[in-house]
């Protein structure tokens, strides 16, 4: 059923692309926008599961004021106060887990998406396809490797298998006049990858404003994936930045509206207040 389902969206992705090239785009160029259009057909049809998620996130921090206040009062009586929060959601018909199974659902169809691509930037198919500079079918290691032309004892290219960031991180350090001159080799691929970085940096920024505790993971998150993203084939991390683009779009404006609905300070009560 997996294979099946990365076979239709395979189909999916090739079917835009010739599209594309039937209109007289390059087929290079044509790749590229074929991962965008697909990346964005795909957010579009998850839509009412973020939106969903989002103001769940968007319930939630409106009932932070008051969180806080449960957790004063209640500080040394840790049944009463999960007993107090409970009410609390249920008052305001928060469920504190379903900003999760959005994600859980979604998650599945995103990995799908990458392990189309992924598969398809090792084919013939993707083999020297650039866009907007970038090579699609090569990541930011393999593009260092290229650029200096890596080799082994006995002059061999060493494969892109092989290649490991301490090893492409070393050889750039000592041949950085070699790494340089062919800069476009590498270069597009490389701001992609800080695009990302910063995106996810960003996105985090926006997810955890306000939560002191999340300060740490605003740094972690996009220091990990951009560790992870320096063996990602151009094409996945085109389908990443885009895909995370519009995510970040959509957390603004759910993030404005909550910053405007919370203008207005909810009234906390230490204590209940006697019905009249």
């Amino acid at each position: 059923m997996w294979e099946q389902a990365k076979a239709l969206l395979l189909g999916l992705l090739q079917m835009i692309h010739n599209a594309m090239t039937t209109i007289g785009i390059g087929t290079n160029f044509a790749w590229g926008l074929a991962i965008i259009i697909l990346t964005l057909l795909v957010r579009l049809a998850m839509h009412p599961l973020t939106a969903k998620q989002m103001a769940s996130m968007q319930k939630m921090q409106k009932l932070q004021p008051m969180l806080k206040v449960l957790q004063e009062k209640y500080a040394d009586d840790k049944d009463k106060l999960n007993q107090e929060t409970m009410a609390l959601y249920k008052e305001h018909k928060v469920n504190p887990a379903s900003g999760c199974l959005p994600l859980i659902i979604q998650l599945p169809i995103f990995i799908l998406l990458y392990g189309v691509l992924y598969d398809l930037t090792k084919t013939a198919a993707f083999t020297d396809v650039t866009f907007l500079g970038m090579n699609l079918g090569g990541s930011v290691l393999t593009t260092v490797a290229d650029a200096l032309n890596l080799v082994d004892e006995a002059g061999t290219r060493i494969p892109n298998e092989q290649l490991g960031f301490i090893m492409v991180f070393l050889s750039s350090f000592t041949n950085l006049g070699l790494l340089f001159s062919h800069l476009g080799t590498w270069i597009f691929n490389f701001i992609l990858l800080i695009l990302i970085a910063y995106l996810t940096w960003y996105q985090q920024h926006i997810s955890s404003q306000g939560n002191p505790q999340m300060a740490m993971m605003n740094w972690f998150m996009p220091l990990f994936l951009t560790f992870i993203c320096f063996g990602l084939p151009g094409g996945v991390l085109l389908y990443w930045g885009v895909s995370s683009l519009m995510g970040i779009i959509h957390q603004v404006r759910v993030a404005k509206k909550t910053s405007e609905e919370m203008k207005e300070k909810p009234v906390l009560y230490k204590e209940k207040p006697k019905a009249k």
